[in-house]
């Protein structure tokens, strides 16, 4: 089995093994072992090879063949062949490089993004962003082929829009007038729902001018899809579908339907509305238990509009957590949400340790045993206060000491596992606040004029391992709705949306979407701790580009025709900082 071949490759390494010159190199196909015979024949080949720089480009000519017996690699997908060199070419030289192009040599994030062409060399680079073209292409493929669905690229030059993310402000040549980048397509799916493109999805690029925030990035990829006369099943069953057939092999598959809660399960249980349902740790509610223990601090708490007592469990605590652990994860709770915590372990003998026991006699001391469920060396955290309050700080501490057991060495979740979970019925006024295109929940209406803050909306988010990866609505299509939801609950100008309310009092159709967040998504599938590891050209952690040191001044003459004036002390002295 032998067939002759030419490639051309990035040079990667060399060392010596038998009676020729071995070589691995590497192409947009992975790596392949090169032999160069030990023969006069081959001298010029050796001398050229062996003397070119690491990440060289060459060109190979050679034979195809099986390698020796017991000399396979088994760990590469061409570990059972190697190519005999006939002819060889240095077709480009690579002088010194930064940084060595190996997974597994550490280098900083910062020096990674300035040289991001060269850390696209990396295995696991070229592995994110060829799996994301083909998940993309297979969700194309789902959409179009199989669901009549139709691409349509929408503007990135529009007009500023109440509620939101900051947008990007793009300055015209008019004086005082400019565009803004859209933070999504929302107003343009509707619009095209209301020109009878009743099922539409695009790729779509987005952009917030959110400044420096943790693993976010100014401009993104979204997956947006809006339908026509669909209610919320339909859209669920839509994304599940879709997810199932773009989901890589490899990973293993994903059973549908997905889970589904509401907002107020997900508070209650995992303090978050985006629970991580890969382990347990849920947060129990002892109101009940407590109010008849005579603790003073609970008794007032309860006395109170929503006040409520609340833990989490943390099994075996003790045997990896140490004391500092437990005092971080109350100063937490302390600084981030004004939440007093209060923690109670159980000793070898079964006896408590804690400060409410003080409080309590030796039989509430079992009682309370009993109702935590607690064991040796298990550890509770309590909290008693307001109802969201509680909940929230009890949420961020059960992810917190989650992080905290798995770091001493238990595994609580599977890196392998994928949980998807649908939570639905937000609160109507919270989501209008940031989408106020949302639909009030049907059987609300009533309350929507007299308690707004009552009415449940028709949002839903789509979770993955306790991270958000879509979210979306049943729309408002009547333009009466929507301008008292603009103008009286969010008390927002409607004027600035009048295309869009003139749009609905043309015969609209009921309508609804949501939009996938594809880098979040590719993160999560492929392990990366951050979306900047599925990204071409991603900015830094502060919106920079470090390759191109963009965003850049301009002269004064180049904003001439734009209208513009910069305080230029003002912006050489942030230079200077720089």
């Amino acid at each position: 089995m032998a067939e002759s071949s030419e490639r051309h490759f990035f040079f990667c390494f060399s060392s010596w093994i038998r009676q020729g010159l071995f070589l691995v190199l590497r192409d947009f196909q992975g790596l392949t072992q090169i032999i160069i015979p030990q023969d006069e024949a081959h001298s010029h080949v050796k001398k050229l090879l062996s003397s070119a720089p690491v990440e060289s480009v060459v060109r190979v000519t050679g034979i195809v063949a099986l390698r020796p017996p017991g000399q396979e690699n088994p760990k590469m997908p061409t570990g059972d062949i190697e190519v005999k060199v006939e002819t060889a070419e240095v077709l480009n030289t690579c002088k010194k490089l930064p940084f060595e192009i190996k997974d597994f040599v550490k280098k900083s994030e910062a020096l990674r993004m300035q040289y991001r062409y060269l850390d696209l060399r990396s295995v696991q680079l070229q592995y994110n962003l060829r799996l994301r073209s083909q998940i993309v292409m297979k969700m194309r493929e789902y959409l179009c082929h199989l669901h009549g669905f139709v691409d349509v690229e929408t503007p990135t030059l529009f007009k500023r829009t109440p509620g939101g993310a900051k947008e990007f402000l793009v300055p015209s040549r008019e004086p005082g007038k400019f565009y803004s980048l859209p933070q999504s397509p929302q107003q343009f799916k509707q619009l095209l729902m209301v020109g009878g493109l009743d099922r539409y999805f695009q790729v779509a690029r987005c952009y917030r001018d959110e400044g420096s925030r943790p693993d976010r990035q100014p401009e993104f990829t979204q997956i947006d899809v809006e339908m026509s006369f669909v209610d919320q099943g339909g859209i669920q069953r839509l994304i599940e579908g879709l997810l199932q057939h773009c989901w890589p092999e490899e990973k293993g598959p994903i059973t549908t339907p997905f889970p589904s809660m509401t907002y107020e399960e997900a508070l209650a249980d995992y303090g978050t509305d985006k629970p991580d349902t890969r382990f347990g740790m849920k947060i129990m509610d002892i109101s009940d238990f407590t109010r008849n223990l005579g603790i003073p601090f609970v008794q007032n708490v309860l006395g109170c509009p929503h006040g409520t007592v609340k833990a989490i469990w943390i099994p075996q605590g003790m045997r990896y957590l140490k004391n500092k652990d437990i005092e971080s994860l109350k100063e937490a709770a302390r600084s981030q949400f004004n939440q007093e915590i209060v923690d109670i372990v159980c000793k070898p003998d079964g006896s408590l340790k804690s400060l409410l026991t003080r409080f309590l006699s030796q039989e509430q001391q079992s009682e309370l045993t009993q109702v935590l469920k607690m064991q040796e060396d298990d550890v509770v955290l309590l909290a008693a206060g307001e109802h969201k309050r509680v909940c929230s700080a009890l949420g961020s501490l059960r992810l917190a000491s989650a992080n905290l057991l798995e770091a001493a060495g238990l595994v609580l979740r599977d890196p392998a596992a994928f949980h998807f979970l649908w939570v639905v019925d937000f609160f109507f006024f919270l989501e209008s606040a940031h989408h106020p295109f949302t639909a009030p929940h049907p059987s609300d209406m009533g309350l929507l004029y007299s308690d707004p803050t009552k009415v449940r909306s028709q949002h839903y988010d789509l979770v993955l391992n306790g991270n958000e990866i879509g979210g979306g609505s049943i729309r408002i299509h009547n333009a009466e709705l929507q301008r008292f939801v603009l103008e009286k609950v969010l008390k927002e100008d409607s004027e600035v949306l009048s295309h869009l309310l003139d749009a609905l009092e043309f015969g609209a159709p009921p309508h609804g979407g949501i939009a996938l967040g594809l880098d979040r998504l590719i993160s999560l599938i492929v392990g990366a701790p951050s979306i900047r590891d599925v990204i071409a050209f991603p900015k830094s952690f502060r919106g920079r580009d470090l390759m191109g040191s963009a965003p850049d001044y301009v002269t004064p003459e180049e904003l001439e025709p734009y209208h513009i004036q910069v305080s230029w002390p003002v912006a050489e002295a942030e230079a200077k900082k720089n």
